[in-house]
């Protein structure tokens, strides 16, 4: 039996209007569902002459043991060759179809609205009391019409994220494109230190939710990363290690999804919950003309990232605990924010259901991306073979469901703290969550982020 995405594979036989009407709803091609139709009835066609084929020549076998017939030889002969000829037949399509079922995206939940980009995500509750430029009230309005939202109009507008750290030196992205090139940076000072807090009181709060905190791998070989998305579409954001089997890893949700890779989990060890904190290294492509100053968007960051394994009969209440773990992180932080609930245009192939929470930018008049929630449901297990069973040894009972959210990314988490928190003098207040992982420190700024002196 094919080891194939559990829910897809069994859409397919039972039940394929379930993959044609997630495909429409993702705006995807429905052809590649009919193709997987037709070639899984060769595949267990052929499944079934095979057997058939085996069952005559064990048969002949049996009888030339009590007749050297030379007959019954050539006859086995024959046979012999048929069966070779049907599992090379058996093996191309088995290849065709596997190939074919690892494309298709995940099944989207119901609840996905349907869209075409994040214009289309669906906002579906807001927190905190949004400071708004008097230019960006309209737009603010906008924003959140049919909800009821605070906030305060002020006269006077912020330094955006990007022209502040350049300003008072706490980032240098000139001296960076010199060394390495666009998008990357070289951070200093006060900033450097309100990254590790960052850090810090994240880690610090998931412990204390069961999380196990784990620093993984940097890199994965190209096996795992084919486990745990699509490679043929990601591969253009991952660094590659010249002349080796390895890539710098793009967020810790990926050597995390893979650790487990063809083991069998016992259903008293799940629900397994990790914190990954690691660097994360993309090369944005894509992403030509966007966020290209500043630290919003760059080649490496810090994350650290909630990571769930479940049984499937969980992942939908997992889903919205983990949302609800990077609300209470981002509450903790005092910076405004909203959920929105991720079109299916906007969705992308592993997930099958997406929550982003994208918080306040003053300077900005609008909401920008902070936490990204999935429920992937079994499609990365099932393509990394990471199954559960009643308890250890005994028989599988299927793929377990994998679960990833962003708790915090540290070098967006500090866009929002200097637009939210920035004063008139230029110093930025620092979130008192965060003081206590910098008090001990005697370098490291204590209340304020506080600008150079010229």
């Amino acid at each position: 039996m094919l080891s194939y995405h559990w829910s897809i594979l069994k859409a397919l036989r039972d039940n394929p209007e379930i993959l044609i009407e997630s495909q429409k709803r993702r705006g995807e091609n429905v052809e590649i569902v009919y193709k997987a139709i037709e070639l899984d009835k060769l595949y267990r066609k052929l499944m079934k002459e095979l057997d058939e084929l085996r069952h005559d020549r064990n048969r002949i076998s049996q009888e030339i043991r009590k007749a050297k017939s030379q007959e019954l030889i050539a006859k086995a002969r024959e046979i012999s060759q048929l069966i070779k000829e049907k599992e090379n037949e058996l093996k191309k399509v088995e290849k065709e179809l596997k190939d074919i079922l690892l494309s298709i995206p995940n099944i989207i939940h119901e609840s996905v609205p349907i869209g075409e980009s994040d214009e289309d995500n669906v906002p579906i509750r807001f927190w905190g009391k949004c400071k708004v430029y008097r230019e960006h009230l309209d737009a603010f309005l906008k924003q959140t019409e049919g909800f009821n939202v605070d906030y305060e109009v002020i006269d006077k507008p912020v330094i955006g994220h990007a022209d502040y750290v350049e300003k008072f030196g706490f980032v240098d992205t000139l001296k960076a494109g010199k060394v390495a090139g666009s998008r990357f940076y070289y951070m200093f000072d006060d900033l450097v230190w309100l990254d590790f807090a960052l850090m810090m009181y994240a880690l610090d709060f998931l412990a204390k939710q069961g999380f196990r905190v784990v620093m993984p791998p940097y890199m994965l070989n190209r096996k795992a990363y084919q486990g745990v998305t699509a490679l043929s579409d990601f591969e253009e954001m991952l660094y590659k290690i010249e002349d080796e089997d390895l890539y710098l890893i793009a967020t810790s949700e990926h050597p995390l999804a893979s650790m487990h890779m063809n083991e069998v989990l016992a259903e008293d060890e799940l629900p397994l919950l990790y914190a990954g904190v690691s660097p994360c290294f993309r090369k944005e492509a894509g992403a030509h003309g966007k966020d290209t100053k500043g630290i919003f968007r760059v080649h490496i960051f810090n994350k650290v990232e909630q990571f769930v394994y479940c049984l499937p009969e969980q992942s939908w209440d997992w889903h919205e605990k983990l949302i609800e773990n990077a609300e209470k992180l981002w509450q903790g932080l005092g910076i405004p924010y909203r959920v929105v609930n991720v079109c299916s245009g906007d969705l992308g192939i592993v997930a099958s259901k997406k929550y982003d929470l994208e918080a306040w930018m003053p300077a900005q008049g609008k909401f920008r991306e902070m936490v990204s929630c999935s429920n992937c449901t079994d499609w990365q297990s099932f393509r990394l073979n990471i199954r559960y069973a009643e308890k250890k040894g005994a028989p599988s009972k299927g793929f377990v469901h994998t679960l990833n959210s962003t708790a915090i990314a540290t070098t967006r988490a500090i866009t929002a703290i200097i637009e939210n928190f920035q004063l008139e003098d230029g110093r930025v207040e620092i979130p008192k969550v965060l003081r206590k992982y910098l008090e001990p420190i005697e370098s490291a700024p204590k209340e304020f982020i506080e600008p150079k002196k010229d």
